[in-house]
């Protein structure tokens, strides 16, 4: 087992390195110019000195290999550099707004869970029945509405029934739980349907499949309680692909709530990342799709392991 968590992590350093290289070259690329952005724009035209002296401060005259070398360098060493825009080290920029991120994350993941392992075992135990058709519905529902949209709905219907909006910016849970919790428990809730919707119905699909099997017909027979055969070996045998896309979701509460902090006006790492985008800030970019990139590896290699204690066949 330990091998194969060593070999694991090994491949993760390629795919990493592949990930930082391809951020690095995409926003090289990309049109604009992050010095004649923070002197105010285009109106720096015919003010050369000045950009050429900033452009020097921040290192962007060196050849593009130094620049990643260093910045790769640094990011090893746990120096995860400066931002050019805000000109304050990104380790304190994404501490203040990690949390945030974070929380709604694993609130949206808890809720998703929540409605989806339950929803797709009564689907299937009440195949073609009212209740099947209706969370088929639902699930299908939450598949095709973005989390824009819903988010927007969701507050002009606070707005219309209740007169009223939940709170802007951010609390923290430790400075006021009942204050955060009514600031995010909205985006959460959003974000936790959308996310819902393919495991409810992957849940579905999986438990009626193992349902049929021999082995449950007979511990069926053998007189086994309907509530154990349900959850000790359909249910177990039934989440593992279900743990996949379960596991997907973890990034998440990394950088994967960009839409959603725009509407609901959440200072978080997806919004900082798109504000980096436009400022043509590098370092707060390549910092934050590298964690996504390196939340995604090591989710992937817990899930490996996870399958290993749901389907001792696998082990082997």
């Amino acid at each position: 087992m330990w091998a194969y968590i060593i070999r694991r992590l090994l491949l993760a350093i390629p795919t990493t390195l592949g990930v930082t290289l391809l951020v690095f070259v995409v926003m090289r690329i990309a049109p604009g110019d992050v010095a004649l952005a923070m002197l105010g724009g285009e109106g720096m035209i015919g003010r050369e000195e000045e950009l050429e002296k900033l452009r020097e401060e921040l290192g962007l005259k060196r050849p593009l290999y130094i620049q990643y070398g260093d910045w790769l360098w640094s990011f090893v060493r746990g120096d995860f550099g400066e931002s050019y825009f805000y000109r304050q080290p990104n380790s304190f920029l994404i501490g203040r707004k990690f949390p945030l991120s974070a929380q709604v994350g694993l609130m949206a993941i808890v809720i998703g869970v929540t409605i989806a392992i339950p929803g797709g075992i009564i689907s299937a135990l009440k195949q073609d029945t009212a209740w099947d058709y209706i969370l088929r519905v639902f699930s299908i529902i939450g598949l095709s509405i973005p989390t824009f949209w819903s988010g927007m709905l969701l507050l002009l219907l606070l707005i219309r029934f209740f007169g009223w909006i939940p709170e802007q910016g951010y609390i923290p849970l430790w400075d006021d739980p009942l204050r955060n919790l009514g600031q995010l428990i909205f985006p959460a809730s959003v974000v936790g349907y959308s996310l819902s919707a393919v495991p409810l119905r992957m849940t579905r699909s999986t438990m009626l499949e193992v349902l049929r099997e021999d082995y449950i017909r007979t511990a069926r027979a053998k007189g086994l309680a309907e509530r154990v055969v349900i959850i000790r070996h359909a249910l177990r045998n039934a989440l593992i692909p279900v743990v996949t896309l379960i596991a997907l979701f973890i990034p998440v509460t990394v950088g994967g709530l960009v839409v959603t902090e725009q509407v609901f006006a959440l200072p978080g790492i997806g919004r900082m990342m798109v504000q980096g985008i436009t400022n043509r800030d590098y370092p707060v970019v390549q910092i934050i799709v590298t964690m996504v990139g390196v939340t995604i590896v090591m989710t992937n290699l817990f899930v490996d392991l996870l399958y290993g204690w749901l389907d001792p066949r696998i082990r082997y």
